[in-house]
């Protein structure tokens, strides 16, 4: 089965994460075929817009977790080869030059959430959660999220996110301004395409141009909130906040992390 689904229509390009039966959660080999489809769509004058989905109950529940050991985000950031994986997929989506619209149809963890805020415009489904759940886990934010959560959602809501890693409603997304607005589930994909649809009529000159503006007094932030991200995540990773975060998921139990004190 292709882990992601490919449809180009009228001028937008539909990306659907189709690893159902892990909940969408993101491998190498997934996050390798989404940057990949981002370059082609940023190639293309055909393409003027991006739509990125899930298929089935969720838009994706973030990182693999058989893998998170294996992570090394350092080497993003590096611009001409960011390397495989996570931080090929996030130089791509940060720095990307078109329209790109998320319709969220089921629960978004981890960078099932942090992508969203490299969306333009994000709509999600009634029903639908968001969760940051990096704190839990024993490490730290990924993606910006450090800067552009608190930028989205002001600094007080973002704390609360990011240091207790609750669910954020649907609702409660479009009131921190992390979507646009909640839609029925059966009408998510439908009204998502046709505002994509009413973009792809603009020029793709004036679309790119006007993205380009729209990034450029951020991405130099972006890019070095991920170096300080990154720098401390490696660290994090395979420390014993995290290792007992990690058992105690595989072992279906509540961490006791207090004990751990706070050296990472």
């Amino acid at each position: 089965m292709t882990d992601l689904l490919v449809e180009d229509r009228d001028g937008v390009r539909i990306l659907t994460l189709n690893r159902p039966d892990a909940l969408n959660a993101f491998n190498t080999p997934l996050y390798d075929a989404c940057a990949a489809a981002f370059h082609e769509a940023s190639a293309r004058d055909d393409i003027a817009c991006v739509v990125l989905t899930g298929n089935g109950r969720a838009f994706s529940a973030g990182q693999d977790l058989g893998e998170m050991a294996g992570i090394d985000p350092s080497a993003s950031g590096r611009g001409d080869d960011p390397g495989p994986g996570f931080p090929r997929f996030i130089d791509t989506v940060a720095a990307f030059e078109k329209p790109l619209l998320a319709a969220v149809n089921g629960l978004g963890v981890g960078i099932g959430l942090t992508v969203l805020l490299h969306c333009d415009v994000v709509l999600i489904a009634r029903g639908a959660r968001l969760r940051a759940p990096f704190v839990p886990l024993g490490v730290v934010p990924e993606a910006a999220s450090s800067l552009l959560m608190p930028a989205a959602m002001g600094g007080q809501l973002a704390a609360v996110a990011l240091y207790t890693g609750e669910w954020i409603s649907a609702d409660d997304a479009v009131a921190c301004g992390l979507a646009l607005r909640v839609v029925e589930p059966d009408a998510l994909l439908a009204e998502t395409l046709d505002l994509a649809d009413r973009i792809a009529r603009m020029p793709v000159s004036a679309l790119v141009e006007t993205k380009r503006l729209v990034i450029a007094g951020r991405i130099d932030a972006i890019r070095a909130a991920r170096a300080r991200e990154d720098k401390v995540f490696a660290r994090m990773v395979g420390a014993p906040a995290n290792i007992e975060a990690l058992s105690a998921f595989l072992e279906k139990r509540d961490p006791d992390s207090r004990k751990l004190g706070t050296g990472a």
